[in-house]
């Protein structure tokens, strides 16, 4: 059963998510088509990243909680992570700003948007030789700033305020897979290519690393959503818990 582990995680992440996308007043389901191009379009490079990395020795996978199938040395599960966990991310964050006002000021927005930038580029350069925080800094930086400075989106402190509230989910998840509960860790990471700070288990890079990888899928998101679906998205902010009541009964 421990081969299962990390698919069991996968599953775990995204059922509850994917059953309430069918609930009336949710209706996720309407975009699983703009989901999967989103989601796909990000996993390429990401993928391609993942396996540089593990070409390099940055990380590795303990076939003990794998079912042993691999493409380009990526386990199974790994390339599943790439569509679980933006799914329960776009699910998380559609339903929070269909029920919520979370948007902030634009000038509060490029203000966080700059101090962002200026650390991930500082931090970036303290980490040179060090491959994974001085990749993903950088790359950070460089979103950040084509977000906001080209692609000029005015959803980014949205996005920010909801991964700050789905990082209680990711350090669950990503707990488990860096050993959380677990008798040996499912990735492994090189002490040589990263800071070697923990937040329980979890590399302190990984939660960069997400949140990067979450701003990219929320962009070819709001893309690709389909338009003619937005008047329906209109209704008034009344909380998620609107969606546990029931319809008022049909009158005449």
């Amino acid at each position: 059963m421990q081969a299962y582990t990390y698919l069991l995680i996968n599953f775990l992440t995204i059922i509850i998510c994917f059953v309430f996308s069918f609930h009336q007043k949710i209706r996720f389901d309407r975009y699983f088509g703009a989901f999967i191009k989103a989601a796909v379009l990000v996993a390429i490079p990401f993928i391609a990243w993942d396996v540089w990395f593990t070409q390099q020795g940055v990380w590795w996978f303990n076939d003990r909680y794998l079912l042993g199938l691999r493409l380009f040395g990526l386990p199974l599960e790994e390339m599943l992570f790439f569509i679980c966990i933006p799914f329960s991310c776009l699910f998380t964050y559609y339903c929070l700003t269909k029920f919520y006002n979370l948007a902030w000021a634009a000038t509060t927005e490029k203000i966080f948007a700059l101090t962002a930038i200026v650390l991930c580029v500082i931090m970036g350069g303290l980490s040179l030789g060090m491959i994974y925080p001085t990749v993903t800094f950088f790359m950070t930086a460089g979103s950040l700033f084509y977000f906001v400075f080209i692609a000029k989106v005015r959803w980014l402190g949205t996005a920010t305020s909801v991964y700050g509230i789905l990082l209680i989910g990711f350090f669950l998840v990503n707990g488990v897979l860096t050993g959380t509960g677990l008798e040996e860790a499912v990735v492994n990471y090189n002490p040589d290519a990263f800071w070697n700070i923990r937040i329980l288990t979890v590399p302190f890079e990984d939660a960069i690393y997400g949140y990067s990888m979450i701003l990219w899928n929320i962009y070819f998101f709001s893309l690709f959503k389909p338009q003619e679906n937005e008047a329906t998205d209109e209704m008034p902010k009344q909380g998620i818990s609107s969606i546990f009541k029931a319809d008022k009964p049909f009158s005449r």
